[in-house]
């Protein structure tokens, strides 16, 4: 179990080791070495996803570790309150971003033949604290001409409980 304390509430999520070994021990060093400490919440699409895990306040990216391997055809869909890796194009680009999802994405799951998202995790705690996140006025900001929340959602600190 993960705790983000955020400014707007803690949120709870169960980490799917088992299913999603890759995603989750990504997922899981990133929390340990205290990298989500101190970032934002720097794309919000209400009726989609909220996004972070890369960026500061300042909109400074951060450094990650290597990307890693697209594990998306593990059985776990995109669904509301799930947690999956955000990428590029490039199916195995998945670094340190996250996204909860806000609805059911099927459009984000494995089709057999284009990789989808992976996911590794699900809010078990806190859908209300995602949910006023995703109500956050959002506009142009940083390096991004939209969806960027105009009142800063940060991630205080993330710890393994």
């Amino acid at each position: 179990m993960v705790i983000f304390k955020t400014n707007l509430g803690d949120i709870h999520i169960d980490v799917d080791e088992h299913n999603a070994p890759i995603s989750a021990e990504n997922f899981l060093t990133y929390v340990r070495d205290g990298f989500y400490d101190g970032v934002i919440f720097h794309r919000v699409i209400p009726g989609f996803v909220v996004q972070g895990g890369g960026f500061d306040e300042n909109f400074n990216q951060k450094t990650t570790r290597a990307p890693i391997k697209n594990e998306s055809a593990n059985g776990l869909d995109n669904e509301r309150g799930t947690l999956s890796m955000a990428r590029t194009q490039d199916p195995h680009s998945a670094t340190s971003q996250f996204f909860i999802n806000l609805e059911d994405n099927e459009a984000l799951n494995d089709m057999g033949t284009r990789p989808g998202y992976a996911v590794f995790g699900r809010v078990v705690e806190g859908m209300e604290v995602v949910d006023a996140i995703a109500k956050v006025p959002t506009g142009g900001a940083g390096p991004f001409h939209q969806d960027v929340p105009r009142d800063t959602v940060r991630i205080e600190s993330a710890e393994i409980v």
